[in-house]
């Protein structure tokens, strides 16, 4: 039963474990994006179905043509992960109430009798609470190390890429064909896509936007793809005699 205390619902599930209602959450968390749309993203972070969270449906509250909605239950460090994700206020107030529960779990527990068995188990809950902190604070770390470039970045990258072949093309004076300027953007976009191991510019990543932005700075057009632009610029040797 749902106490009148709960910050955000929770429930039992049929092996006694403690799960965290993902549209409370949601709710609790201020998140802007729909339920459906949100949760789908966040499960796409690595969380595996019936081992970190399970989906169920219920009752809407405003029912749209007596539809359920879809709902999950989220084990509680799937929970804590996803209130460190948001990275707001909320999301740290979450994350410690997760916290705070497991704590009242466990001094649920039997208490140890013996001096020994104190030490023992105070040894053992700080090791195995460093080691979630740790699992967490990593994934979170990966999670911000390997998310996509924000809007502004990309155009910030898109921007420079122009900026570059245009110094490059000023500084020398020259006068460029469209094919010519193109091969220019193909040398450079083929320098970021191997820098960066990616298929397309799209693919960038946060992890990869300083050490493009430092390669478009020092960019310099390869021999070949000089020599392409100038061969193009000679004329075609005529078969008149």
């Amino acid at each position: 039963m749902i106490q009148m205390n709960e910050l955000i619902k929770t429930f039992k599930q049929k092996d006694g474990s403690v799960a965290v209602d993902g549209r409370d959450l949601h709710d609790f968390l201020e998140v802007e994006t729909p339920y459906r749309i949100w949760i789908q993203r966040m499960i796409e972070y690595g969380f595996t179905e019936n081992v970190d969270f399970a989906g169920f449906e219920q009752k809407s509250t405003k029912p749209q043509g007596g539809r359920p909605q879809v709902n999950h239950a989220l084990t509680l460090d799937m929970a804590k992960e996803l209130s460190m994700i948001q990275r707001t206020d909320r999301g740290k107030q979450a994350r410690q109430y997760f916290i705070a529960m497991e704590k009242r779990a466990k001094a649920k527990q039997q208490l140890p009798q013996t001096p020994e068995e104190k030490i023992m188990l105070l040894l053992q809950n700080a090791n195995e609470d460093n080691k979630k902190i740790n699992q967490i604070d990593n994934r979170v770390k990966d999670l911000e190390h390997n998310k996509p470039l924000t809007p502004g970045e990309y155009n910030y990258i898109s921007h420079a890429v122009g900026g570059a072949v245009n110094t490059y093309v000023q500084t020398h004076h020259l006068i460029l064909t469209t094919k010519q300027r193109g091969n220019l953007y193909k040398d450079i976009n083929g320098g970021i896509k191997q820098i960066a191991g990616i298929q397309t510019r799209a693919q960038l990543r946060e992890k990869d936007f300083e050490n493009v932005d430092r390669y478009i700075r020092n960019w310099v057009p390869s021999t070949a793809t000089i020599l392409i632009i100038k061969q193009l610029s000679e004329p075609v040797a005529s078969n008149e005699g």
